[in-house]
């Protein structure tokens, strides 16, 4: 074996390792986001992100204890995928409600606009799949396209979502926006790393657990913008949002006129 093969195993086995220590680590912190979740009693007020942070613990640690197995692994960690990425929506649409919920009018205006951006994202997610579709036999490459299209449509929500709260001035409270931000970062880099691995067409090697090991801290990155808002006290209203939460429920009365008639 030459030096240049002995560097790249090397570096490989460093990559591995280092993608072993950052899942742990974020196991570790999903642990204790739940524990803080449970204390707080946050399903009262966001059942869905409640149900997505247990589920996605649960699934990873038994993702974990099966990654000996190649073929359990593959199963159990596209199958939990799957749910995650749903939940993931479920997540969008809670913030979604939470904001719009106390202008009735909003909420259904919104509600129809979101609902067209939907169809609209899953029409891209598609064209996505056609233009990138794999070779029949390629389970996995499926899957990844498969995995990517669902991110282009929750990536898009999600811009969606801060689109339409500065559009209508709406006010985040602390928690909402803990849960949007760090959603949206975890999103974005997965996104980004599902289009780099469907363009890829060997399935090992360095480029592979480099994508890992950049969506295993971007994992954890989100867990740590979700703990840190959740853990931080609650600010208090500033004067300068008076102005805005009057020119909203404005909006609000507008809009209550437009479907009255």
């Amino acid at each position: 074996m030459d030096l240049k093969s002995l560097i790249d195993l090397k570096s490989h086995v460093d990559l591995k390792s280092l993608t072993v220590v950052f899942w742990v680590a974020g196991m570790g912190l999903q642990g204790v986001l739940s524990l803080v979740l449970l204390i707080k009693k946050a399903w009262r007020h966001f059942p869905v992100f409640t149900s997505y942070s247990l589920f996605s613990f649960i699934a990873n640690l038994s993702v974990y204890l099966l990654h000996n197995s190649r073929k359990l692994y593959f199963y159990g960690f596209w199958i939990s995928e799957a749910i995650t990425i749903v939940l993931g929506f479920g997540v969008v649409y809670e913030i979604f409600f939470h904001l719009f919920s106390s202008h009735k009018a909003l909420l259904r205006l919104a509600g129809l606009i979101f609902r067209w951006t939907i169809v609209a994202l899953f029409c891209v997610a598609l064209s996505v799949v056609l233009v990138q579709a794999p070779v029949a036999s390629m389970l996995r490459n499926g899957v990844l396209i498969f995995d990517e299209a669902t991110r282009v449509v929750e990536v898009g929500l999600l811009m969606f979502l801060f689109a339409a709260s500065a559009a209508f001035g709406l006010h985040w409270k602390q928690a909402e926006f803990g849960i949007a931000l760090g959603l949206g970062m975890f999103v974005a880099v997965e996104l980004a790393g599902m289009t780099l691995r469907s363009q890829m067409h060997s399935h090992d090697g360095s480029p592979w657990q480099v994508l890992d090991v950049v969506r295993s801290l971007a994992f954890n990155t989100s867990l740590l913008v979700w703990l840190g808002y959740l853990l931080a006290p609650e600010r208090a209203t500033s004067p300068v949002e008076v102005p805005k939460r009057a020119q909203l429920e404005q909006w609000n009365q507008a809009v209550t006129e437009l479907i009255s008639r």
